[in-house]
């Protein structure tokens, strides 16, 4: 039978989540209140502030889909956050590194999430770029959602191989 974390306890990665919500929300805030669409202030030779606008989903995937994709990825990302949210309460309560790569991800998700929903489009503002070819441009969530991808895949890759080698030990 499927054990829930105690709600005392889930409430320390919900609040990870949500200070990611208020993190990406707040930088997005200061960029659109201080550069117009398309500015960009460069910091220094491999980085750029810039202010852009992703209609699509990653590296602008979708973007020139014709405006149903607003809401068919708003769909998706809401469906997976409501799966998320299920996931990081029915973890056992020793996994605390899939946790909080839950939490960040599901955090990076609500951002995207609610610009997405509220403006028609992600808000993206970090540039990096070298010998004049530029990354996708991306956000704080953005930056969270693969934080916590690479926290699972290193999870998955060494502390579940650890602890079967305890199992195996016993």
């Amino acid at each position: 039978m499927l054990e829930m974390l105690h709600p005392r306890k889930l409430i320390f990665w919900y609040l990870i989540a949500l200070c990611v919500l208020i993190l990406d929300q707040l930088a997005k805030r200061v960029i659109t209140n201080s550069f117009n669409y398309g500015d960009v202030q460069n910091i220094t030779s491999y980085f750029n502030v810039v202010r852009v606008h992703n209609h699509g989903a990653a590296f602008s995937f979708l973007s020139d889909a014709g405006g149903w994709q607003r809401w068919a990825l708003s769909a998706v990302a809401g469906i997976v956050s409501c799966g998320i949210i299920i996931w990081i309460a029915l973890l056992p309560d020793n996994k605390r590194i899939e946790r909080l790569a839950m939490a960040l991800i599901l955090g990076g998700a609500l951002g995207n999430l609610s610009d997405r929903v509220l403006l028609g489009y992600v808000v993206d503002f970090l540039d990096f770029h070298w010998s004049g070819l530029h990354f996708p441009a991306f956000n704080i969530a953005d930056s969270c959602i693969t934080l916590g991808a690479i926290l699972l895949i290193l999870d998955s890759l060494f502390f579940d191989a650890m602890q079967v080698d305890q199992i195996k030990e016993q």
